[in-house]
């Protein structure tokens, strides 16, 4: 039985082993461990990766999200628009200040924020949106960029799974006034542990951040405003600044590995089991994640039959936001967001990782054929 693993960060990590030794021998060797000489050098790389004028390190993307919020100066009452369906860092990052998640339902095909709904639910106390770029695809940001034109709201982007992906060719956060990106280390570009990173092309933004990511702190031990621990450390800028030149060619290998499932579904006629995902052609999906939708009721049984038969897979979200416990206070129930609940009942991850070889491809297409067939 051939192994099929969800993610492989091994093979990856085999041919820079070398290259991320001497970086992290760099580090020890200078024994500057924290906002050093080479937090600042990826700060600048990921800015103009990214398109932006500016980038700030920070601790994680929950971090990004929280600190992104903070230099908005939110408080109790405000209240900040976003999507039920992705990770619970979303919605928490909001709650942090008193303010309040406003979730609205998501487009069927791209699972991102559905614009003409985020229109709808925009209040006098309003004071952001905050699209998901959910797997690796943009949110249709033209038509929330003119949203926020038009009231005067701030876009956020939680590109945390995007990073290089693009919308009409600008890259992932930098359309809104931040984005805010994640080094997890199952990201397209993961650190070596958590580490996080915020984009913007507003200076008055970065001077603030940069404060808040150091407890508001302007210079040694005076204090401008009340910030957060939240630093990145120079071994994971180290490690990513060895992994930023391979991003694109591992994005490429993502796309063709997306490619090939999409002609193999094809060949086998499965489209009458699954739907496989869809690509904006006005954007570039950088596959962070391959979902595709389960027909009939049957995502959990496939989910069993590829674990059984070696093949990783997940679900990527189980129960959306509106559903958590902790969110009950906020009054939502199930069926207020159908096509979220039908997405986290219905959607399943397959891998997709650039080292992923035709063999075990090929294994993953078998197993799910043996399965609808049977």
């Amino acid at each position: 039985m051939i192994q099929v693993p969800l993610f492989d960060l091994k093979s990856q990590f085999a041919p820079i082993r070398d290259e991320v030794r001497v970086a992290v021998d760099r580090v020890f060797e200078s024994q500057g461990f924290v906002l050093s000489e080479e937090v600042a050098a990826l700060e600048e790389e990921v800015a103009a990766y990214c398109q932006t004028k500016y980038a700030i390190g920070c601790a994680s993307g929950s971090d990004a999200l929280i600190l992104a919020l903070m230099s908005l100066g939110l408080g109790p009452g405000d209240e900040i628009i976003t999507s039920p369906f992705t990770f619970f860092a979303t919605g928490s990052a909001i709650t942090r200040f008193g303010a309040r998640p406003v979730f609205v339902d998501i487009d069927p095909r791209t699972y991102n924020l559905d614009p003409a709904l985020a229109a709808k639910a925009v209040t006098e106390n309003t004071r952001a949106i905050v699209p998901v770029h959910i797997y690796g695809q943009c949110a249709e940001m033209d038509a929330l960029l003119a949203l926020g034109d038009t009231t005067r709201v701030p876009i956020i982007e939680d590109a945390a799974q995007a990073i290089g992906a693009k919308d009409r060719g600008r890259r992932a956060g930098s359309m809104g006034a931040i984005g805010c990106f994640s080094f997890y280390p199952s990201k397209n570009l993961g650190g070596a542990g958590d580490g996080g990173m915020i984009v913007t092309n507003d200076s008055d933004h970065a001077g603030r951040l940069r404060m808040l990511r150091v407890h508001g702190e302007e210079k040694r031990y005076y204090h401008s405003c009340i910030g957060i621990n939240s630093r990145l450390d120079s071994l994971q800028a180290a490690v990513l600044r060895v992994k930023l030149p391979h991003l694109d060619e591992w994005i490429a290998g993502r796309q063709h590995r997306a490619q090939r499932y999409l002609s193999m579904f094809a060949e086998a006629g499965l489209a009458e089991f699954i739907e496989s995902p869809y690509v904006r052609a006005d954007a570039s999906h950088v596959f962070h994640l391959f979902v595709i939708r389960v027909r009939d009721g049957q995502r959990d049984a496939l989910l069993d039959h590829l674990k059984n038969a070696g093949v990783g897979s997940g679900v990527y979200y189980p129960v959306p936001l509106h559903l958590q416990q902790c969110f009950n206070y906020l009054g939502y129930k199930l069926g207020d967001f159908p096509i979220s609940e039908a997405a986290s009942a219905e959607t399943l991850a397959l891998p997709v990782y650039p080292e992923l070889n035709d063999e075990q491809q090929d294994y993953v297409v078998d197993a799910m054929i043996q399965f609808f067939r049977r």
